[in-house]
């Protein structure tokens, strides 16, 4: 039986200090028991000498000094984890929250995970079909790959996240796909988007979601990645299967992590970030990946927003120090319309060529990519130039590549939160666009590709 401490000498905000304690280890978890007998759980974040202070994951309204108990359980944070996780929604601390039973446990598992050895990583090089054109056909998504979105406030990166998390998979397997959804410091009526969204199409099924509200304690917001990362782990590592994590929004967390610093009085780092906020979300990004011996793996997109559109801030920063790419959203495109507006100049996938190409995608994806790349951003150069000196300066090849642009934006990016595209509509699309530019411009694509698709077709047309 745990000891009992009635040695609770202050609390200031979500920080409590006990006095007199024995054999308490950092990270272990503890219960307050209030004069009512509600119990509240808690963390120890610091031990000096005999006096330990803890973090409460509940608000510390109600405590009384002198009639409350604090007992430590010996243990860090436990996720209890099984298959019949799927097709529920939980909590910031792993509690059902959606009306169904309590999970019957299978094992318990450490939140904090334990750090994949390199050695034992695999090289991400399976190709992940999202359905989304801009994606799988530019910056294609590997499995075992950490591919952030860097979205800005008011940008709908909400039904991108549940367009992937809906339409993602592995082609050419029957191997089982799952997929963790995480919302951190989320609205109400978000998390009802994110739940409907999943229910109305069936996705659910194949789904665990945690959900942490806007309204619930930071501490609690610090430890929602970190359930469903483990959840993730269990369910890749011991039960083979595929999964996708997606984590909105990131900003939200770090914002929680700087809370949490500013409470314990520390030293602050760039914009009062904590200086060891690197560290803690490499420590999260890096459970994603492949392990040798294992089927399972963990492929990560998490979202965040970027504080007024700064690229440099510290969050995107470090993210992207730490992920393989990012995929950035536009205001200017999602002013004009464009759904999803992904940006995809300045996107970029690290591992796109390893997932593409014959008995992937297709033979012809890497010349294709490469070349709508150059002809969208001649595109819009010959835009651009066509503002500031009018239409009548630009050459006949720069009006066909202006004319380029605006069909690629609006036919092979913006495609809607519903379409669910193949890899192969999405290759086709890209062809029907370079049909646009004369041959002799299609500098970045092999003779056989361009005989196979775009001469054949032209003969059809």
């Amino acid at each position: 039986m745990p000891k009992e401490y009635r040695t609770i000498q202050e609390v200031a905000g979500p920080l409590m200090l006990v006095h007199g304690v024995e054999d308490v280890a950092y990270d272990e978890i503890g219960e307050i028991e209030l004069a009512s007998g509600e119990i509240r759980r808690c963390k120890v974040l610091e031990i000096n000498g005999g006096d330990a202070m803890v973090q409460l994951f509940e608000n510390s309204t109600g405590i009384n000094l002198s009639n409350s108990k604090v007992r430590f359980l010996g243990r860090s944070m436990e996720l209890g984890v099984s298959e019949d996780m799927l097709g529920r929604v939980f909590d910031g601390l792993g509690r059902p929250i959606d009306d169904g039973p309590e999970i019957l446990p299978e094992k318990r598992m450490d939140v904090n995970g334990l750090p994949m050895n390199p050695a034992a990583r695999t090289y991400p090089e399976e190709f992940i079909q999202t359905g989304v054109s801009a994606i799988d056909g530019l910056n294609t998504l590997v499995r075992g790959q950490k591919l952030p979105i860097f979205s800005a406030s008011g940008l709908p990166h909400a039904q991108l996240a549940a367009q992937i998390a809906r339409q993602a998979k592995v082609r050419g397997t029957s191997e089982p796909f799952a997929v963790v959804f995480a919302a951190l410091g989320i609205t109400f009526e978000e998390s009802n988007f994110f739940i409907n969204s999943f229910t109305e199409t069936g996705a659910i099924d194949r789904t665990v979601l945690f959900i942490n509200l806007a309204d619930d304690p930071a501490v609690e917001r610090i430890a929602t990645p970190k359930m469903a990362l483990t959840a993730a782990e269990y369910l890749a590592f011991e039960k083979n299967m595929h999964v996708l994590v997606i984590l909105t929004d990131i900003t939200n967390y770090a914002d929680a992590l700087r809370e949490v610093s500013a409470a314990r009085k520390e030293v602050p780092g760039r914009r009062g970030y904590p200086g060891y906020m690197y560290t803690d979300l490499a420590q999260m990004y890096e459970r994603a990946g492949r392990q040798q011996g294992k089927k399972g793996s963990i492929t990560m997109i998490p979202i965040l927003t970027m504080p007024e559109d700064d690229k440099t801030h510290p969050i995107p920063d470090l993210t992207g120090y730490i992920t393989e790419g990012q995929i950035i959203l536009g205001r200017e495109l999602y002013r004009k319309g464009i759904t999803p507006p992904i940006d995809v100049l300045p996107s970029l996938s690290r591992l796109k060529d390893k997932g593409i190409g014959e008995g992937k995608t297709r033979a012809d994806h890497s010349n294709t990519m490469n070349q709508l790349f150059a002809a969208y951003s001649r595109g819009k150069d010959a835009k651009e130039l066509m503002t500031i000196l009018g239409e009548s300066a630009l050459s006949d090849i720069d009006l066909l590549y202006a004319k380029f642009s605006d069909a690629f934006e609006q036919e092979y990016v913006s495609q809607g939160y519903e379409t669910d595209r193949s890899i192969e509509e999405t290759l086709d699309i890209g062809w029907k666009l370079l049909r646009i530019l004369p041959r002799s411009e299609l500098k970045r694509i092999k003779d056989e590709f361009l005989d196979m698709y775009y001469e054949e077709k032209e003969g059809q047309e």
